[in-house]
């Protein structure tokens, strides 16, 4: 009888926490580096904060691909952690003290380069280790342990952030010991299959998916890549910007705007695995679909909040401090991407076969990738434009959530597979 391997998925959760503690230090104090040490404008800062996604976009659907027609002894995800995690540990070190902006780009660029290497491989594992019906639930194993990373970049970062009031290095420290302990632990403890299903053909590079899903009759697998960006354009470009949101507009310190994203991922955190059941409940599209209009309700009442209101507090917690209204606002997104991002990849790997599932994981990044790549920097130029209004931020994002909401209502596939899947038999040299 199958069922969810619960140690080996937690163990595998690693990976994605120390992902989650490099973005979450990178995301929230690089563009302020941008705007008090380098004195960027908003639209260079927020094109800056997609370089990284830039990296991603060439990389990481490549590597997706190659890591399914790899074999080594380690296996065909492992030696891309293997290599990409120290690099970054290293680069994510040092790029604090870069006080010159080619060197502070050139530290930001290894780290990009690195990060992309391994994303796509760590993410593949799941579902190579995990029935298809198993996948949501899996998958929100591994979100918990991205928002335990999450939650304690934020946490701790906004607190070491004033510790060093000249390089404001203690938070990237964090983050560089985090991330070798996590991969190191994946590394350890995690052991790929050793059978894999048996093909003479190999499977399609990332453009070959690409023309592949445009050429399907019912468009199901286009429908849900088109929402998965629209979704993506709207978190990511009010994550890339939010602590100058919260600098500029509300009058906190970079520090708080830190904090409160920590109650988004907080909550996040807490409904990471609930959101993986409920798919399995009710249906990982319908799940979604609630997931959306929370979010399209939580980020436009942001926008017509006056800030006397947002920053009115509500109440303390004891790991997360003082709750304005706009930090109560951040929890029920918080809630709300949980129910959509825990689901999302799922669908996705649940729409080919075994054989495919890194080439539409990276199927998956390449098209959140191009979101986190247009929301930061059409965001960016939005706030530039209108005299540096970033409230504004907060009105455009719900027209991507609508857009996602549109598309996912056309999906027809995408659920957990009621079948067993077919045995797989040991490749031969």
């Amino acid at each position: 009888m199958q069922k969810l391997n619960f140690g080996k998925t937690f163990l595998l959760g690693f990976g994605f926490f120390g992902v989650s503690v490099i973005w979450s230090v990178y995301n929230a104090f690089v563009p302020v580096f941008l705007q008090d040490r380098f004195s960027m404008a908003p639209a260079f800062i927020g094109f800056f904060m997609t370089l990284d996604n830039i990296a991603a976009l060439f990389i990481q659907p490549a590597v997706g691909a190659w890591s399914d027609r790899l074999r080594t002894r380690l296996g065909r995800r492992l030696p891309f952690i293997l290599v990409g995690a120290p690099v970054a540990a290293i680069a994510f070190f040092f790029l604090p003290f870069a006080k010159a902006l080619p060197l502070f780009f050139m530290a930001a660029l290894v780290l990009l380069l690195s990060m992309a290497v391994w994303r796509t491989p760590i993410v593949a594992l799941m579902p190579d280790i995990t029935p298809s019906k198993f996948r949501s639930p899996a998958n929100g194993i591994i979100n918990l342990m991205g928002g335990v990373g999450t939650v304690i970049a934020l946490l701790l970062g906004g607190t070491l952030y004033s510790m060093d009031p000249t390089n404001h290095a203690y938070p990237f420290w964090l983050g560089a010991f985090l991330v070798v302990v996590a991969a190191a632990l994946v590394l350890i403890f995690i052991r790929e299959p050793k059978v894999f299903v048996k093909s003479d053909e190999e499977p399609p590079k990332i453009m070959q998916s690409i023309r592949m899903i445009l050429k399907e009759k019912d468009k199901n697998t286009l429908l849900i890549l088109g929402a998965i960006f629209f979704w993506f354009v709207a978190y990511c470009g009010i994550e890339a910007l939010f602590t100058l949101y919260a600098n500029n507009h509300l009058g906190m310190d970079p520090s708080v705007g830190a904090k409160l994203l920590s109650q988004l991922a907080f909550l996040f955190l807490i409904f990471a695995l609930p959101a993986g059941y409920i798919g399995a409940a009710i249906g990982r599209k319908n799940t979604i679909l609630i997931g959306i209009g929370m979010m399209t309700v939580a980020i436009g009442s942001m926008f017509i909040l006056p800030t006397s209101v947002l920053s009115t507090l509500l109440f303390s917690l004891p790991i997360l401090g003082k709750v304005p209204v706009v930090g109560l606002i951040l929890m029920f997104t918080g809630i709300a991407w949980a129910l959509i991002n825990i689901n999302s990849l799922p669908m996705v790997v649940d729409m080919t076969d075994e054989k495919h599932i890194g080439t539409f994981t990276g199927l998956y990044y390449l098209f959140s990738t191009l979101a986190a790549i247009l929301g930061p920097t059409m965001y960016g130029a939005i706030v530039q434009i209108f005299s540096s209004d970033y409230n504004l931020i907060m009105i455009v994002s719900p027209i991507f959530t609508v857009a996602a909401f549109i598309c996912m209502l056309f999906v027809r596939r995408g659920e957990a597979k009621q079948t067993s899947p077919i045995p797989a038999v040991k490749e031969t040299a």
